[in-house]
């Protein structure tokens, strides 16, 4: 079982995401001594008789003040069993861009619902921003369940909503799990709560620290986005040439027949040399600089990747964007891809198709893609690079759609059709 377990929380305004997280950081000791009195002396402030544990994660002033959360804060935590990185999204569907964000790299996800709601549009468009990203685990968290006293049947029927929505997003029953927890009152979030006595299954944390999670597997092909050429021409190392980056897929080892794109030049990896000393094999996630048999003409946003398993080198792709602009999208507009090291020129071409989120259907030839749409696009790049499809590689099948005018970002990119 893997020790390390990167989540993420998604949920609608008011659903208690805060509270949940504040939950989860203090019931497994994650909070500082100084950090609970603060928080404890604000909740006096507030006229409250118990911490109000939100304030653990609403770091921002006016976040405390509007009582909201609007931004992606990353929270570190650990048990005896597993650490935790959680990103920690915002619930308003304005800043449904910063769940993509926070989930792009999450091996699960919380989705939180009010018991008094149940599945609503939110919901709905959280879930297939998670499916569309390949999250391969979800957790429902129906939360306030103490507000609906405790109701079994009111739990039931939102898990059976959820799960059937779930089903129909690609998700298997197996992977989908349905928790009723009241983070305010801490009822199975870390301890099982005698209040549901109906409810078999784990504790929210319970389920967090045992979830299978799947390393990147070992054969995968390799990848590697150049960073930077290393020459340092110094007397010590007069022809050193080292080409520094991090693993964004597979494994490679010195001997291992590579090809560098869009170039199509080959060598063979001579070495692997880290800041602790050389390497006889490195895995995806790992920080290297790579040494080759040949001097190759090879410059930052290259891609370094396995001879016989290549990605496909094009000036054309067919990716699903995730639109985080409110700027409309046009056929026709130029715009900046940047994928793994490389940003390049684009046109964007035709408007294939734009997912409804609600209904699970495609609208054909949308005129525009307007903010949290999700749609399948053509670009045509100035440039060759070398891509994966997402399904088979995320790291490469992956990019960034920027405005050439002021480096904001406008899209999240996945190559390949992932809706029909």
């Amino acid at each position: 079982m893997s020790s390390l377990l990167r989540l993420a929380t998604a949920g609608s305004v008011d659903d208690g995401k805060s509270t949940l997280v504040g939950r989860l950081l203090y019931d497994t000791k994650s909070v500082l001594a100084d950090q609970l009195d603060a928080v404890t002396r604000a909740s006096v402030d507030k006229g409250l008789s118990t911490p109000d544990l939100s304030l653990l994660v609403d770091g921002l002033r006016s976040e405390r003040e509007q009582g909201i959360t609007i931004d992606v804060a990353y929270r570190y935590f650990a048990t005896p069993r597993r650490s935790f990185v959680l990103a920690d999204t915002p619930g308003h569907v304005q800043y449904t861009r910063n769940t993509v964000t926070g989930a792009s790299t999450a091996q699960l996800a919380v989705l939180l619902v009010d018991a008094r709601k149940g599945v609503i549009e939110q919901t709905r468009r959280h879930a297939a921003v998670l499916a569309l990203l390949g999250v391969p685990h979800l957790v429902l968290a129906v939360n306030k369940i103490d507000l609906v006293d405790y109701d079994e049947a009111t739990f039931a029927v939102i898990a059976e909503e959820f799960a059937e929505h779930a089903a129909s997003l690609g998700y298997e029953r197996g992977s989908v799990l349905a928790v009723p927890v009241s983070a305010l009152e801490g009822d199975n979030v870390a301890e099982k709560s005698d209040k549901t006595p109906w409810y078999s299954g784990p504790t929210l944390l319970e389920h967090l620290e045992t979830v299978p999670v799947a390393p990147d597997p070992h054969d995968s092909a390799f990848r590697f986005p150049v960073q930077y050429v290393i020459r340092p021409r110094t007397a010590d190392h007069p022809d050193y040439r080292g080409y520094a980056g991090q693993i964004a897929a597979g494994t490679v080892r010195p001997g291992d027949e590579i090809v560098v794109l869009p170039q199509g030049l080959r060598s063979r990896v001579e070495g692997i040399d880290t800041a602790d000393g050389p390497l006889s094999e490195a895995g995806a996630g790992t920080s290297v600089t790579l040494l080759l048999t040949d001097d190759l003409d090879i410059s930052r946003g290259d891609l370094i990747a396995a001879a016989d398993r290549q990605p496909t080198v094009t000036d054309e792709i067919t990716a699903t964007l995730c639109w985080l602009s409110a700027k409309a999208l046009k056929p026709g507009a130029r715009v900046l891809v940047k994928h793994g090291t490389r940003t390049v020129q684009a046109l964007v071409g035709e408007l294939h198709a734009r997912f409804d989120e609600q209904t699970l259907s495609s609208v054909d030839d949308p005129a525009t893609l307007e903010l949290n749409d999700i749609g399948r696009v053509t670009l045509r790049l100035a440039e060759e690079i070398g891509v994966d499809d997402y399904g088979v590689s995320p790291r490469t099948g992956a990019f960034l759609v920027i405005d050439p005018k002021d480096g904001d970002t406008l899209a999240a990119g996945l190559v390949g059709e992932r809706f029909a």
